[in-house]
Order: structure tokens, then C-alpha cells, then sequence
């Protein structure tokens, strides 16, 4: 026998009818919404320290403002995600979306990027912008595109590097380096750099530099002057040598397998915030940089100015005569050095 419903409890099934079901869609309409949420795994080396670490939380913000609830952002540091290097083959496979890329990074697969690992053939922040952020990026970054399967959405000041002396040294020219042991990446392409400075360039690991220093295993290191505060070389070093060899650049970077699904909204919202966020690094490193010269004399360190001129025609025309040289686009050196 099935029993009764009175007519006076009708009214309280319905309600609770319809609030189990507003209930049910809510959750089903969540869902719907968070796995609409774009994914936005990011990889980079950088120590939370790092003005390019800490631009990653100002795309993060950025996009929390201009996209909300449409990306869904995971910062990993310390290269604690991928190993520094192994984030272009990650991206290719669908297991992260962005990163940021060296020149020497794109100049394996790219072979015509080298020409941005070569010295003196960036002169400053300035010109680093221009160039990359004008016709000459436009081109290079399209057959990052095609050849990488990554798109640039912007590029990134990562700092001057300068020389920086174990003992007090005349350095006017290249020849005033020679039989210096200048400590570099284990790469040709940096080895290379130390050549064509005059140095013997000597391969050491950067967690080894700091005691190679002391001891003398080499007699120089190079690299931008808040890597040198950071590391605290200035304390088994005598001498700043200004030579600013090397404007190091990075490149936010996002794998095309993901860039193919976002709308032109969603596109322009995440290019506008990884622009946000390289304003921010390069503002704060240059900032950084101003202030390093007076800080590293108060340390007791002589800071002295070379022939920049001298160095730079005799690094390019090294260059030019090398292999290297053999794979960079017919007048493209030209077009950088006129780039104002």
C-alpha cells in the first residue's frame, strides 16, 4: 500500500525539489566554469629574489584584473618544475605552457638567434627594445613560431654584463686581457664570447665561481653587477672593468599549443600582461644596475671605464670571420647596429 502525501506537505517537497536542483546546477555551472579556466603552468630557474621571478606574480595580478577567472596561473621557481633548458621540449609535448627563453636557448633550434649570444651587438636597454620590439623582432619572432612551436610575447632586460677582476688590472683593449683566465659557461657559444674578449675563457659552473675566485683557479668572471652583489664576488675581487659586453635579453614565452585556443580577447589580455610584467623587471633591474657602480666602490673595489669602442669593433669583426657569423640573415648586423 503506498502510503499518502497530504496536500499540506506539497508545498515543502517542492521547495526542497527545487532547491536541490538550483543546488545541483549551481555545482554543474561551477565546474563547467572552472574547467573552462585556461591552464598557465609556468617554468623558470629564477630565485624568488629575482626581479624575473617576482614578474610572474605581476602577470599573475595583471591577468586577475583584465581576465578574471580565465587563466588559471601556476608560478614554479627554482627550476623546481623543469630544468632550466628543458622547458622548450615541455612546451612541445603539451606539459607547460610558458616560460622564459634565452637567446642562446632559441639559437639551437634558431640558428640565425645567434647573433644575439655575440658581443657587443646590443648596446644598451634602450636599443635592446627597439630592436626587438620593432620590424628586426617581428621577423625573428616568426620562425621562433614556426621552428619552436612558441610564441614571444615579449622581450626582457636580464642585464649588462661586465668584467669583473680577481686583481687590479689596466684593461684598456682586448689585448690588455690576454692570459686572463676568464670564467665562463661550459658552452662553445660562450667560450667563444671569452675569446673574442682576449681572455682565456675557462669553463666553470657558477656555483664554483665564488671559490675559484679565492683560490685563483680563474682571475675573472662575468656577469651583470647584481649577479656580482648577489653572489658576493666583490668580496674575493679587486676590480669592476665597465666593459658591458653582453646586453642579456630573456623572452616570455607561450607554447603555440595552448596560444591556438584563446580567442583574440583572451590573446591580447595575456600579451598586454606579460608586457606588464616585463615593464616591471626591467624598470627594477635597471634601477638596480644604476645604483651598483657606487655601491661596489664603497666596497673597496676599483671601477674602471675601458676603451668600449676598441673592444666592440674588434669582438664584432671577430665574429664576423667566425662560423658563426655563416647563419645570421645578410645585413641583419647592419640593421641592428642602425636601429636608434
Amino acid at each position: 500500500m503506498t502510503p499518502s502525501i497530504s496536500r499540506s506537505n506539497t508545498p515543502v517537497i517542492r521547495r526542497r525539489t527545487w532547491l536541490t536542483l538550483a543546488t545541483a546546477l549551481g555545482l554543474a555551472t561551477h565546474h563547467a566554469f572552472a574547467q573552462a579556466r585556461q591552464l598557465l603552468r609556468i617554468s623558470t630557474p629564477a630565485v624568488p629574489d629575482d626581479w624575473h621571478a617576482r614578474m610572474w606574480t605581476v602577470m599573475k595580478e595583471q591577468l586577475g584584473k583584465t581576465a578574471p577567472g580565465q587563466f588559471d596561473v601556476q608560478i614554479s621557481l627554482n627550476a623546481s618544475l623543469f630544468k632550466q633548458g628543458a622547458e622548450p621540449v615541455a612546451m612541445a609535448r603539451g606539459n607547460l605552457e610558458m616560460t622564459t627563453l634565452s637567446a642562446f636557448d632559441i639559437a639551437k633550434l634558431v640558428p640565425e638567434f645567434s647573433i644575439f649570444t655575440a658581443g657587443y651587438v646590443i648596446r644598451d636597454p634602450a636599443h635592446l627594445m627597439k630592436v626587438f620590439n620593432g620590424p628586426i623582432g617581428e621577423e625573428l619572432f616568426k620562425r621562433v613560431s614556426e621552428k619552436m612551436d612558441i610564441t614571444v610575447l615579449a622581450p626582457l632586460y636580464y642585464g649588462t654584463r661586465q668584467l669583473n677582476l680577481r686583481e687590479r688590472r689596466n684593461v684598456r683593449t682586448p689585448a690588455d686581457l690576454k692570459g686572463v683566465k676568464l670564467r665562463m659557461p661550459g658552452s662553445k657559444e660562450w667560450l667563444f664570447l671569452g675569446e673574442a674578449l682576449g681572455a682565456t675563457p675557462t669553463p666553470l659552473a657558477f656555483g664554483e665561481v665564488y671559490l675559484g675566485l679565492r683560490t685563483g683557479t680563474i682571475d675573472a668572471q662575468d656577469n651583470p653587477l647584481p649577479t656580482v652583489k648577489s653572489a658576493k664576488f666583490y668580496e674575493v675581487t679587486q676590480q669592476i672593468t665597465l666593459t658591458g659586453h653582453l646586453v642579456d635579453v630573456l623572452f616570455i614565452g607561450v607554447s603555440n599549443k595552448l596560444w591556438a585556443t584563446l580567442n583574440a580577447e583572451q590573446k591580447g589580455r595575456l600579451q598586454g600582461a606579460a608586457q606588464a610584467a616585463a615593464s616591471y623587471n626591467n624598470e627594477k633591474r635597471i634601477a638596480d644596475e644604476n645604483q651598483m657602480v657606487d655601491y661596489f666602490k664603497r666596497q673597496g673595489l676599483s671601477v674602471t671605464t675601458p676603451d668600449v669602442d676598441a673592444f666592440r669593433k674588434s669582438v664584432q669583426t671577430t665574429y664576423l670571420q667566425s662560423d658563426y657569423a655563416k647563419v645570421w640573415p645578410k645585413g641583419l648586423l647592419d640593421r641592428i647596429n642602425a636601429t636608434r
